[in-house]
């Protein structure tokens, strides 16, 4: 029996070492993990926080902006909205000027909480730009390859 192929140790180590997506998706774990503690004892997610604050305009938001902004797909932005709603923090209605699609609105109830995560989410934020050397510059570069 002849031995599968396989990558070097050595591409092995220069994967680790070298990829772009590797690294990204290591430190936003990382920096999600540490948001996700604070916004905690407030039961919401740092993925819900970005949802809401998404939604926080004068006016219903669209499924696709919103997805759009998020770079999320319409079936996970749905997924995502759900627990959102059951919790009477958001509202989702037939969009009045085309029926296919869905408007989004935060509730008063959801406009409080907002307001309430957002000391918490700026403390943390700080502290997480504290730890690098020049946070404009990432997020420059993270612009750049989204």
């Amino acid at each position: 029996m002849s031995k599968p192929e396989s990558i070097s140790l050595e591409q092995t180590h220069h994967i680790r070492d070298s990829c772009l997506c590797l690294h990204v998706q290591r430190a936003a774990r990382v920096v999600a993990r540490r948001f996700d503690d604070a916004l905690r004892p407030l039961g919401l997610t740092n993925g819900q926080f970005s949802l809401m604050v998404s939604l926080s305009r004068p006016g219903p938001v669209s499924m696709s902006t919103v997805a759009s902004l998020l770079a999320v797909d319409r079936t996970t932005l749905t997924a995502n909205l759900k627990p959102l709603e059951r919790r009477g923090l958001l509202k989702v209605a037939i969009d009045k000027t085309d029926r296919r699609n869905r408007a989004i609105t935060l509730t008063a109830k959801g406009r409080r909480l907002v307001k309430t995560a957002y000391p918490i989410w700026e403390q943390t934020h700080t502290a997480q730009e504290a730890l690098l050397r020049m946070p404009d510059k990432l997020r420059s570069e993270l612009l750049a390859l989204s």
